[in-house]
């Protein structure tokens, strides 16, 4: 597996670099300040590709919060999506909050769409999603992110919390993998 990994490193596209991506989250960052400054949002981390984004927002971010974490997966280190696994539900409760889902990719939507139908089956107030990369499909997605940081193109991504197989989600930039 680890020289699948190394190839896949090798031999992907450069599309965001380390540089690109923290300017991204610096506009997403200001986005969220303008809208939630008076909210007292919970942050609620999509667990396992949004724990970058989130972390690199937190610190970006001005207004008194709360974080939890949920974790609902297509993916499951695979290539591929299937059906929705919820691996971990929020401890906090989320009635009569203001919610920010945070994530790393906006890919097909059904993930971040359960979530957000999650959140307000639990009354939560209003809810909110942030996103590092919105992928452009050539189809609607059931669900648009509030705050979006970067716009790609629809090939299979790695870094800043998107994985390839369950590696590379600590790659310093936002990577393709070479199509076939």
């Amino acid at each position: 597996m680890l020289e699948e990994i190394k190839q896949v490193q090798q031999s992907a596209d450069l599309l965001f670099s380390e540089q690109e991506v923290e300017a991204a989250l610096d506009k997403m960052a200001e986005q969220i300040n303008r809208t939630l400054a008076e909210t007292n949002p919970l942050v609620l981390c999509a667990m396992n590709g949004g724990v970058v984004t989130t972390g690199k927002l937190l610190t970006r971010l001005t207004m008194p919060l709360t974080i939890d974490a949920i974790n609902a997966s297509r993916y499951q280190n695979q290539t591929a999506g299937g059906a929705i696994a919820w691996i971990l539900k929020p401890s906090a409760s989320l009635k009569n909050r203001i919610v920010l889902i945070v994530d790393d990719i906006l890919d097909e939507g059904f993930t971040l769409l359960a979530i957000y139908r999650y959140c307000l089956e639990q009354g939560a107030a209003a809810v909110y999603s942030a996103v590092l990369v919105d992928k452009m499909l050539d189809r609607e997605k059931p669900i648009k992110a509030d705050f979006v940081g970067l716009q790609a193109h629809n090939r299979y991504l790695f870094g800043y919390g998107m994985d390839y197989k369950g590696y590379l989600r600590n790659a310093p930039g936002l990577y393709a993998c070479r199509e076939k």
